[in-house]
Formats: structure tokens, C-alpha cells, sequence
């Protein structure tokens, strides 16, 4: 309670700091302002120094080593080439290019070696970490620093990785081990303290702190599934994998990756939030694998223009753009053009938050499903399956914003679709799109195919135009495209024409 106590006054300390010395504004401070003040510092900093000691005795350096026969040489490097090498941030690439040092060539194959951050959940020995730090490692070493003495190293086993989350849990042969205590990541709100533990540059047990700048990011473009902790906490390489902290010291986050120009730490770092991670870690810990939920659609987001084309009010749900058959929702009767607005009794705002809902839900789980279809709503009950890894749940198509109108066609025909490696076999081929036309910026793009212009099936480029030509294009028209395999829609809109 004592803690709750401190971390409550830090929690403001940086708005009293600024409050309390107001006759510094006309002058020198008092010394009452100026011992108030400090006071005022002094409670963040046992905040900080609390949320450290807490975590530090939990967090390890894991070091991981790939070994790849070449007959009879070996190359040496830091994973990912230069750019991992601690020197590159300091050199940058001109450095490197001009002056780089060959690579040793040893006897025996390729050894690649990388180091990162992990820490212990379990008394027992077990590990997290980043699947990226232990990707294909054939060697993997945890190591606990003990104050200025020698530390203490382990050989680690890999009990099982998540690449379409990065993460990783290992496993150590130790007992009476410090674990960590994990927070609630759902509870985190922009502006809250953080602070982040790891070794960067090997630089074991470093702290650094900040803010949670945005929670629920997503198309980072990191992972298969997103819903990262953004924070400007300094993360450099070599945090990959280490806890990110509230200021209790519960974990509620895994760092695991920044947004850089330099290799470096420039205020944009990312973490998997703690209660998807231990998901996956408990996962992980009992059968070496994840299981994911699978629905069997391609999904989208709304936009106004899509949502008005199937009367739908607002932009909060998803549009379902294709039903895989065979699939649970094939079976529990979804269609393409419906509109979910609610998974298993939660509302649905958007594509990225359904798809995780969906992963996380236990095969087999009867879930009811409420979609928008011809201006009604409806329940549906869908048995969620197994996601096979290579079935892909939901398209990551793109949205489709409006804009000018400009495409070249042909007709599809049953010679023009093996050309082009195509599944189906009558609509209207894109064979170009204009930059900045309606068409890109409604996300048309070359090998699409249209195959209907509203409700109206076109099979040729005439029949197309003729569809297009009954439709307000100011006002806009719902296209149905097919791009590879899956079937989406688009909202193509001209824009009004000014004097």
C-alpha cells in the first residue's frame, strides 16, 4: 500500500512540479516553492527507483547462435548484417560501405549470432522473450548479471515460438527464480508512465523511461496480428524481448520493435501488450504451439461511401467481402455483403480488432455473430474451427477511399485468365490504373477483375460501361472485385465537378 501511496503522488508529480513554484514566474523561487518542488521530484523518483527494483531481478540477456553447414567456410555476422552492429548507429552506413571490415571465414558453416532481452515467468526457469531473438537458433544462452561477480549463464531450449506474434518462450534448467509480476494491458491509457528494461548494446540491466503514447496500434507491418503499445521509453537493439513496466512494476508489455532511421532509439517504440503475450505464452507452455480461432471470411473496413451503398448507418463494423466454403461461417449462413457488428456479444468497430477476437477465441466455441443484411439485423450462431497456418482467416485488403476516375479494361476471357494465372473466368480485367484517378484511390489496381457494377453482373468492358453509365458517380457505386483469389468491394465515387 505504501507504494500505491508514492506512485499516486508521482503520477502527478509532473503537474505539481509545474504548479507549486509559481513565484518563480515573477522572480526567484521561494525556498518553500523550491522544497516542495523537490520533494515533488523526489516522490517520482522512488517511483521509478520501485518500478526497477522490482523488475530487474527478473530480466536476462538471451544470446542465440544459428549454425548453417557451407561446406567448407563459415561466415560470421551479427543477425541482419550491419545494421545490428552496436557501431552502425554511431558510423552509419557510409562507414560501413567505405570501410568495412571482410568477414571472418572460419571452418565449419555459417554462424549468425544475436543478442537480445528476456525475463522469467515462472520460478521453475521458464523464459520470454521475442520469437525474433531465437528465430532458427541452434544455440541459445541465458544469462542473469549478478551485480560487479561473474553471471550466471544457462543453456536455454526453445519450448515453442509464435511468429505471427514474435513471441518466444524458453526454458532453463533452474530453480528459485524471481518472476515477474504481470499487469492488466487493457487498463493502459496514452499518457501513462512507463518504463522499459533490457540490454541494449549489451549494456545488461539498463532502464530507460517514458509515457504510453498510443495503445492498439495495428498494420504496423511487424507481426501477423498487431495490437502494439506504442511509447517513446527509449528501446535500442538489444531491448528486443524485455519487459515494459508500469510503475508498480507489473509487466504490461514485451518490447519488440522501433520505428528508426538510424538503427537507434528516436522515440517511437513498440510492445506487445502483456495479457495477448501471456496468451500465448501459457499456450506455448502447454503443447509448443498456438491455436487460433477461424471464422472463414474475407473481411474490410467501412467507409462512408460502402456503408451508404448497403444502407448501413456509420462506419462501425465489418464488411464481409467473400464466405470460404466449407467454412463456419459458410455453415452458420453468412454472406458476402453482410455487415458484422457483433462477435460473441462485443460490438465490432473495425477489421484489425475482429481478426483478433476471432484468433483468440477457442476453437470449437459456439459464438454468436450479428450482422447488418438488406437494412435488418440478424443473429447468427457460428462453431468456430481451427486455423490451419497456411488458411488465411481474413484478407488484409485495403479500404477504399474516393477519388477521380480513371481505368483501362479488357475483357476477360478464358485464355486472358490463364495468362494472367486468374481463378475466374468472365468480368472485366484492370489493365491500368491512372495515379491519383478515383480508381486508385478507391484501391483498383492491375489483375483485378471486376465482375459486378452495384447488384449488375458485367461480363464484358460494354456491358460495364453500360452499368456505370445508370449510376451517379458523384454519389458513387459499389463495385465487386476479385484480386488473386479473394473477392472484395469498392466504393468508386467521381468528385464533383467545380466551375
Amino acid at each position: 500500500m505504501k507504494s500505491r501511496n508514492i506512485l499516486g503522488v508521482a503520477g502527478v508529480a509532473v503537474l505539481v512540479s509545474l504548479l507549486v513554484p509559481v513565484s518563480a514566474i515573477a522572480g526567484e523561487p521561494s525556498p518553500g516553492d523550491v522544497e516542495r518542488a523537490l520533494a515533488t521530484a523526489d516522490d517520482l523518483s522512488i517511483a521509478f527507483e520501485h518500478a526497477a527494483s522490482v523488475v530487474s531481478p527478473s530480466v536476462v540477456t538471451v544470446r542465440s547462435t544459428v549454425r548453417v553447414a557451407t561446406g567448407n567456410s563459415v561466415q560470421v555476422q551479427p543477425f541482419g548484417g550491419p545494421q545490428d552492429n552496436p557501431f552502425h548507429d554511431f558510423f552509419g552506413d557510409d562507414f560501413f560501405r567505405r570501410f568495412g571490415v571482410p568477414t571472418p571465414q572460419p571452418r565449419g558453416g555459417v554462424i549468425r549470432q544475436g543478442q537480445g532481452t528476456g525475463f522469467v515467468v515462472s520460478s521453475d526457469g521458464y523464459i520470454m522473450t521475442n520469437n525474433h531473438v531465437v528465430r532458427d537458433a541452434t544455440e541459445v544462452v541465458v544469462q542473469f548479471p549478478d551485480g560487479n561477480g561473474p553471471a550466471r549463464e544457462f543453456d536455454a531450449e526453445v519450448v515453442g515460438t509464435d511468429p505471427s506474434t514474435d513471441v518466444a518462450l524458453l526454458k532453463i534448467d533452474a530453480e528459485g527464480l524471481t518472476p515477474v509480476h504481470f499487469g492488466d494491458s487493457d487498463a493502459l491509457h496514452a499518457g501513462q508512465w512507463v518504463v522499459a528494461v533490457g540490454n541494449p548494446f549489451g549494456l545488461d540491466s539498463t532502464i530507460t523511461s517514458g509515457i504510453v503514447s498510443a495503445v492498439g496500434r495495428t498494420r504496423v507491418g511487424i507481426t501477423d496480428y498487431e495490437d502494439f503499445i506504442q511509447t517513446d521509453a527509449a528501446i535500442n537493439p538489444g531491448n528486443s524481448g524485455g519487459p515494459l513496466v508500469n510503475l508498480h512494476g507489473e509487466v504490461v508489455g514485451m518490447n519488440t520493435a522501433i520505428a528508426t532511421r538510424s538503427g537507434g532509439n528516436m522515440g517511437i517504440g513498440f510492445a506487445i501488450p502483456s495479457n495477448l503475450a501471456v496468451s500465448i505464452m501459457k499456450q506455448l507452455r502447454e503443447k509448443g504451439s498456438v491455436t487460433r480461432g477461424w471464422l472463414g471470411v474475407v473481411i474490410q473496413d467501412l467507409n462512408e461511401g460502402l456503408a451508404e451503398s448497403f444502407g448501413f448507418k456509420g462506419t462501425d463494423g465489418v464488411l464481409v467481402s467473400q464466405v470460404q466454403d466449407d467454412s463456419p461461417a459458410a455453415e452458420a449462413g453468412m454472406k458476402a455483403g453482410d455487415i458484422i457488428t457483433e462477435f460473441n456479444g462485443k460490438p465490432v468497430t473495425g477489421m484489425d480488432e475482429l481478426r483478433l477476437r476471432v484468433a483468440a477465441t477457442e476453437p470449437g466455441t459456439k459464438a454468436p455473430v450479428v450482422v447488418f443484411r438488406d437494412g435488418h439485423e440478424m443473429k447468427l450462431h457460428v462453431k468456430i474451427a481451427e486455423k490451419e497456418p497456411e488458411t488465411a482467416d481474413s484478407g488484409d485488403t485495403p479500404n477504399t477511399p474516393t477519388g477521380k476516375l480513371g481505368l483501362g479494361l479488357h475483357d476477360l476471357d478464358e485464355a486472358t485468365a490463364e495468362q494472367l494465372g486468374l481463378d475466374v473466368e468472365r468480368g472485366v480485367v484492370v489493365t491500368s490504373v491512372q495515379p491519383l484517378s478515383a480508381a486508385a484511390k478507391a484501391g483498383l489496381r492491375p489483375r483485378d477483375v471486376i465482375t459486378h457494377v452495384g447488384r449488375k453482373r458485367v461480363d464484358n468492358v460494354r456491358e460495364f460501361r453500360k452499368a456505370i453509365r445508370k449510376h451517379d458517380l458523384e454519389k458513387g457505386v459499389r463495385l465487386t472485385v476479385i484480386t488473386g483469389s479473394a473477392q472484395r468491394f469498392v466504393f468508386l465515387r467521381m468528385p464533383e465537378e467545380k466551375d
